[in-house]
This record gives structure tokens, sequence and C-alpha cells, in this order.
């Protein structure tokens, strides 16, 4: 029998754990190959269930490849193979011993179920009869169209004795290595995320914790309602008990491997010849920023674009306004560039009004910095007296630039952190608008416009290091980009020739009123 606080480790021992984390539990290695399973298939999933344990062991997300360049293999959130150890583990436990945990057997009726057409839902129930004195049924409820998959735990007392009952629901990850992204500069977030109701409080916030902090600091937590999850780019495993119900989330290193999220609900008295049944759920897919949040309060949360998250978010409604006109990512991109550059156009015409006047009292400048080569403190006065007496000012190039970087950066975590644009294809050679151009055409397109917006500007630098500088600059973004999301150097793109448009429509308009002051005199 397990110890008060205990229920079974594994599938390969039977050293008991703690509720909060296994103090023992077996290799993947070891545990993957136990036991029978039976196959589930609905519209979004492609489910094994193990008998052992009743465990959701592999979940494919139906119409989520892998990977581009392998269309027809769906991408698996949950997986027993090495080495993509990820699985779904709950049971029962009562003070005195483990009722149901990772070794026990259960039984099906079916060996695989589908979810026939037009129907609804589909349940997949198990059971586990013990000599003992006690029953028990687990069923998964699949539903139509969601990825939401309700699991309810009933227990049935055949003994002469009551039974306190808790059930308990945990995610059991070994993390993959994480790969580098353009340059290594940049990883996204794998590890436990948990809505953790505030201390004095009914109120409750988003919190995520890295894997590797777990080492350091576990996550222990007692609270009324909020959810666990795994958190990972564009997907999400989250245990979400009834609303408001008692709950202890833990989050802890694995005794021999990977990481554990578990909840513990309260324990329920079953009297001799009674029924309990315990339910949750488990969200198990994409980051799907419509509808998430409609599966549990702050589930919405999980989609963090950090500091950007107002600017990001923003960018991103209005990206979903423009796609569902053009059902193309890569032309939403494309129109919200165009409203960018558009809200923009009077800070534009600053930039290139301050421009043309640089340009036209460059001589003036220059003799000021010959007239007071040695004393800096006079120069900067004269110069000063000098842009104000011909009404501009220096800076106001810098504006557009100021403004629209802060878009640039959203922009890169929209790309990186929502699955909408996961993949999402635009035209031509640029299959995948999340992914760098495989030709690096996009980049060469920046580079050129980039180089003609500065041979257009003809903005005139004294100095020569200064000059080379900003003569590579073109090169130098060129190879930058290269190896960004192509959907972000296409913003860039189509930015740089808007800039294009509206640096020719000011330069006439300014031509005009320097002949009409002309004409006036």
């Amino acid at each position: 029998p397990a110890a008060v606080d205990k229920v079974a480790a594994g599938p390969a021992t039977d050293e008991p754990v703690r509720v909060h984390m296994p103090e023992s539990a077996g290799t993947a290695a070891e545990v993957a190959t136990n036991g029978a399973r039976i196959q589930v298939k609905t519209d979004k999933f492609i489910a094994d269930i193990s008998l052992d344990g009743g465990e959701l062991r592999r979940v494919e997300l139906v119409g989520y490849p892998v990977a581009k360049d392998q269309p027809k293999t769906n991408f698996a959130l949950l997986d027993d193979t090495n080495p993509h150890w990820y699985v779904l583990q709950s049971g029962l436990a009562t003070p005195q011993e483990t009722l149901t945990g990772p070794k026990t057997l259960y039984t099906s009726s079916q060996s695989s179920y589908e979810l026939a057409k037009g129907a609804d839902s589909l349940d997949v129930p198990l059971e586990y009869v013990d000599a003992g004195g006690y029953t028990v049924r687990k069923t998964y409820h699949f539903v139509r169209g969601s990825y939401d998959v309700g699991l309810t735990q009933e227990v049935r007392n055949t003994g002469a004795g009551a039974l306190a009952v808790s059930p308990y629901v945990r995610l059991w990850q070994t993390p993959q290595e994480k790969k580098s992204s353009h340059f290594g500069a940049v990883h996204t977030f794998d590890g436990i995320a948990v809505y953790e109701q505030k201390p004095g409080s009914t109120d409750y916030r988003f919190k995520k914790f890295k894997f590797d902090e777990l080492n350091k600091e576990p996550v222990d937590l007692q609270q009324k309602g909020g959810w666990l999850a795994m958190l990972q780019q564009y997907f999400i495993a989250a245990i979400i008990p009834p609303s408001g119900a008692e709950s202890t989330f833990t989050g802890k290193p694995g005794a021999s491997q990977g990481y554990v999220a578990q909840y513990v609900g309260a324990a329920a008295t079953v009297p001799p010849q009674a029924t309990h049944s315990f339910s949750s759920h488990v969200y198990l897919g994409p980051l799907l920023q419509k509808t998430i949040g409609a599966v549990a309060p702050g589930l919405d949360l999980a989609v963090d674009y950090g500091i950007l998250t107002p600017i990001a978010s923003l960018i991103f409604w209005w990206m979903s306004f423009l796609h569902s006109l053009t059902h193309n990512w890569g032309f939403a991109i494309i129109l919200m560039t165009l409203t960018v550059r558009g809200a923009m156009f009077k800070l534009s015409e600053a930039q290139y009004r301050s421009m043309a006047k640089m340009k036209k009292f460059a001589p003036r400048i220059a003799e000021l910095k010959e007239r007071y080569s040695g004393d800096r403190e006079r120069l900067s006065k004269a110069t000063m007296e000098l842009y104000k007496k011909e009404g501009f000012n220096p800076l106001a190039g810098c504006w557009p630039l100021v403004i629209q970087f802060p878009v640039f950066l959203a922009l890169y975590w929209v790309l990186l952190e929502s699955v909408e644009l996961r993949q999402a294809p635009f035209m031509l050679w640029i299959n995948d608008l999340s992914a760098a151009d495989p030709y690096f055409v996009l980049p060469a397109l920046f580079g050129i416009s980039m180089f003609l917006q500065q041979r257009i500007s003809g903005q005139q630098i004294a100095d020569p290091m200064q000059q080379r500088v900003m003569q590579m600059m073109p090169i130098l973004m060129t190879a930058f980009f290269a190896f960004f999301p192509s959907g972000l150097v296409l913003y860039w793109f189509v930015s740089n020739l808007t800039g294009l448009t509206q640096q020719w429509i000011i330069k006439r308009r300014l031509d005009r009123e320097d002949l009409a002051r002309a004409s006036a005199r």
C-alpha cells in the first residue's frame, strides 16, 4: 500500500510516488512498449490509449503536418516513442492504497473507436475490477470539432468500508533539445504554465516556468480552480479541473528523466455500495486565438508575445481580419504593411522634408564646420541657429524608423508564436511564411529596395566613415534578413516599396512648393 499522499509511479516500477512528483520512474525506453492499446479516431485526433493505466500515449493532431515537406504525417503532440517522450497519466488514490495508477490493467470492449459520421461526440470507456472491493470506470469523451477532451473517473465501492478517494491527472515529458533560431538569438518557450490564484484573492494570474527553472524552484500550489499546462511553440497540453474545485498543482523534475506537471483533486468519501464520479478535462491542441479562450478562463493568455503583447495582439487581430478577406496570410501581411505606412504618411513626409532641407543646406553646414573646426561648442550653437532659422528638425527623419521598429519586433513574435501562421503559404516559391525564404529572393529584393531608397533620398553624409557604413547597409541587412521568417522580410520589403512611392509623391509636392515660392518672388 502507498502512503497517505502517494500514488503509483509508472509502468516500470512498483515504488510509490508522492502526489506531487515521481520519486522513481522507469525510463521512457522501459515503459514505452508495455501494454495493449486501443486506437481512437476523430476529426481532430488520432490517439493511442494504453490499457496499462488507461494512459494517453500518443495524440496526433489531424490537419497539422509535422513539417511542410511531410504533409501527410500528422504532428504528434503526445508521443511515447524515444526521444519524444510525452504522455498523459491519470488515476485514483486513497490514504491507504492506490486504486488505479500506471500499472493498473484496464479492459475495453473494443480494440478501436472512431467518431461516426454525423455523430457529435465519442465516448471511450475503460474498466478495472479489483477483487479488493471496488470497480473503476475511466471514460474519455471526445467532441467533434474540439481539442478539449473530457476525462471521467468513476469508482464504485463494493467493499464493506468507506473509501476516501482523490483523483489525479499528470503530464510527463522529456523536453526536446532546442534548435537555434535565427542566429541562435531567440528561442520559443518550453515549460510549465499555470493559471494561479492570487494569494488572498479570487483573481487569477498567468505564470510560466521554464523547465530548467523547476530544478531550482518546483511549482507547488493549492488553490480553487485554475489550470496547469505544458506549453511549447504553437501547442499546449492543459489539465483543467472543474471550475472552483479544490486543486493541488505541482511541477517538478522527474526522478529518472523529464518533468511532470500534476493535478490532484480534493478527496471524496465513497460509502459502501455507493458510486462517485470525478470529472476534469484536458485540452490537447493548437493555441488557436479565436477559440482557446472559451475552453477555460485565462487559457488565451498562453498565447504570450512577451512585453510586446499589446502591439502584437493588435497586429494579429488586424491581420486576422485582413486574412478573412484575402484568405492568404501573405496578402494580409502586405495589406497590414500598407496600413502601417499609410498611418505614418505625415511622419514620412516630415522625414523627407527634413532630408530635402538637409540636402539643400548641406553646403552651409559644411561651411560652418570649416569655420568652427576648432570650437565644437560654437559649431553646435551655430548649427542649431541655422536649423531654427530655416525651420527644420534633423531628428524628424528618425521617427518613422522608431515607430516601425516595435511593429517589426511584434510581427516577428506573431510569426514565431501564432499557430495560425504555422506553415502558412504565400505564393510561388514562398510556401511557409514562418520559415526563411529557401532561395533568398525576398532578402535580395529587400536589399535592392533599401539601396534604391538611399539613392533616391540623396542624403549627404560628410563623414567618409559614416558614408561607407551607409553604403554597406543594404548588403549587411540583406545577409541579416536571409534567415528570418519570410513573412517578416515580406513586411519590410513592402514597407520599403511603399516608402519609395511616398518619397516620389512627397518629392513632387516639394518641387511644386519650390516653384510656387520662386514664382511668388
